[in-house]
């Protein structure tokens, strides 16, 4: 599936918003680490954001404008994946 048609599986998923946005953290002067507060154990997915100084974060309203859930990667892709798994697991 293309990086547009899981967008737009998302975006026909949700009752409300679907916001992806890059690198948040730059515009508040925080490092990776402070925008996510990291502590010590630090998963691999965190470990290549950290080195590329990049974030890729998904936003999204499944059921209400109210509960929302959020995905973080450096992979828009992979990202798109997690966010779709999630909306897949609260159909069951």
């Amino acid at each position: 599936m293309s990086t547009n048609e899981k967008i737009k599986k998302l975006v026909e998923a949700c009752s409300a918003s679907v916001e992806i946005s890059f690198n948040l953290h730059r515009s508040v002067y925080q490092s990776v680490e402070q925008y996510l507060n990291v502590d010590a154990a630090i998963p691999d997915v965190i470990d290549v954001m950290v080195g590329r100084d990049f974030i890729i974060e998904i936003q999204f309203y499944p059921d209400t404008p109210v509960g929302f859930h959020v995905v973080y990667h450096y992979d828009l892709d992979a990202a798109l994946d997690e966010a779709l798994t999630i909306i897949e697991g609260l159909k069951r």
